[in-house]
């Protein structure tokens, strides 16, 4: 029974390998949009809630909007109505890097939200420390909200990679491939099922190599 299993999972680990690697890259793409984007995004929303101004409310009331829209739009949806945005920035709607595009606008919003929110907790005063010293915005931002949260935000960050994996196993209906897709093809649609949840506790490992990874540096960066 095992030499079967073994024979079988052998004959299927290129797929699965080439799987292993699409979802790699998705996961790998989003993250990358998360920090760069949805972290400064997340921090903007939250000044313009602590330091209102007329300019900043409204942009502030956009992006609230664009976040509550992204993360309340059911996710296979929002990769179908995208195609035609995908189509345009990228040339092809189909493959492992149009599949990540989707993924990266989920990534933004998802993360811009939980930094907000991590953001919110701090107290105020903190908030009023940087003020009363003459701070900058940047140096409000990095010297005082970044350095006081920092371990939020990573634990922030862990949620939005592992959430990303679940989002990435559905990205197999516009091409992207990724271990969910080899999952329904080659395991569940040859009723070979035993390759299905070859996939499904690879991806559990994963999610917990990313949990405890997370959590291990959160508690290891926070120093209050």
């Amino acid at each position: 029974m095992m030499t079967e299993y073994i024979d079988k999972i052998s004959y299927y680990l290129p797929e699965l390998s080439k799987a292993l690697t699409e979802s790699g890259i998705m996961i790998l793409i989003s993250i990358i949009a998360a920090i760069c984007i949805g972290l400064p995004l997340g921090t903007f929303v939250y000044l313009t809630k602590k330091i209102p101004t007329k300019t900043n409310r409204w942009v502030g009331i956009l992006l609230n909007g664009y976040i509550n829209i992204v993360r309340s739009f059911p996710f296979l949806l929002f990769v179908v109505a995208l195609i035609p945005f995908t189509r345009l920035v990228l040339g092809t709607a189909f493959g492992t890097y149009a599949a990540a595009l989707p993924l990266s606008f989920v990534a933004v919003a998802l993360y811009a939200r939980l930094v907000e929110q991590v953001l919110l907790e701090i107290p105020n005063d903190i908030l009023e420390l940087s003020q009363s010293l003459g701070s900058t915005k940047l140096q409000l931002i990095f010297r005082f909200l970044y350095v006081e949260a920092r371990s939020g935000l990573v634990l922030a960050l862990t949620s939005v990679v592992i959430s990303m994996v679940s989002y990435s196993t559905v990205m197999g209906v516009i091409g992207g491939g990724g271990i969910g897709d080899f999952a329904l093809r080659y395991g569940y649609q040859r009723y070979e099922y035993s390759v299905m949840y070859t996939a499904i506790v690879l991806m559990i490992f994963f999610v917990s190599f990313i949990q405890i990874s997370g959590s291990a540096l959160a508690k290891k960066i926070n120093k209050k």
